[in-house]
């Protein structure tokens, strides 16, 4: 059963989706076994690894946000691969943008070296199941999407360049994913300092992250923090995603300590 949290997340994102994006959503949503990918994958995070949210909280918050970004370009008049190959339209976007997002972390339940590469193993027949169901008789849509899907997933780190619009915005919204409570867990159980602890503290300081459209470029990302450590989050962990995005082009980005003057990156 999904928390009240998640639920919230789920209600959002069916907002922003329409026709066979709505179907996936669904699908996935309902899916025991991600479920419990999603569950695990953030015990090994936060127990064994001590690292902060890896989870189905962390998943559906990447996919809110990409899906975010993709309704903003979109409503620019800015046309993903799908649109601009004629492999689809923008339901077709969302569809894969959010079964990347939703499953591209579930490779921390094997460990975080290569995660990236486990989630793709993963996720491959589950992926598979729900594009068949979803285009029935149409095998060319079902490898384009999963193809899409694959190489969103396994661009998340920032590791390897990406070349879709599609895997650009996964990756920022991945980054984007930094406010207070995704290091609440691991900063509760954990008392004493370790090695990668910034990572916790800076997430810790980061009050808000507002994506929204930009004045001078299609997305503005608005980052507030409470504390100076809070940069390093952003130049450290969103701006490596962001430089590798074909996405970097159509974004404006903020980030500043509350109540003083903002940084503008972008």
């Amino acid at each position: 059963m999904s928390s009240k949290f998640e639920t919230q997340i789920e209600e959002k994102i069916k907002k922003l989706v329409t026709g066979r994006a709505l179907e996936a959503v669904e699908i996935l949503t309902a899916d025991r076994e991600i479920k419990e990918l999603q569950e695990y994958a953030n015990h090994v995070s936060i127990q064994r690894l001590k690292y902060n949210d890896h989870g189905p909280v962390h998943m559906r918050k990447v996919a809110l946000n990409a899906l975010i970004m993709v309704k903003i370009l979109h409503d620019k008049g800015k046309k993903f691969a799908m649109e601009k190959e004629h492999l689809g339209k923008l339901e077709d976007v969302q569809l894969v943008v959010f079964a990347a997002a939703f499953l591209h972390d579930i490779g921390m339940g094997i460990g975080r070296e290569g995660h990236e590469v486990n989630s793709t193993i993963l996720a491959e027949s589950i992926i598979k199941k729900m594009l068949q169901s979803i285009y029935p008789e149409k095998l060319d849509k079902q490898v384009a999407a999963r193809c899409l899907i694959m190489e969103c997933v396994l661009g998340h780190m920032a590791t390897r360049e990406v070349h879709t619009s599609e895997a650009g915005v996964v990756l920022i919204a991945d980054g984007c994913d930094m406010e207070q409570g995704r290091a609440r867990i691991p900063m509760r159980i954990q008392s004493t300092p370790e090695v990668g602890d910034i990572h916790q503290y800076s997430a810790d300081s980061i009050l808000k992250v507002d994506i929204k459209p930009g004045k001078e470029k299609p997305i503005a990302i608005h980052i507030t923090m409470n504390a100076s450590v809070g940069f390093f989050q952003v130049e450290e962990v969103l701006f490596p995603k962001i430089n590798m995005s074909p996405v970097k082009k159509h974004l404006e980005l903020y980030a500043g300590v509350k109540d003083r003057k903002t940084k503008q990156y972008l």
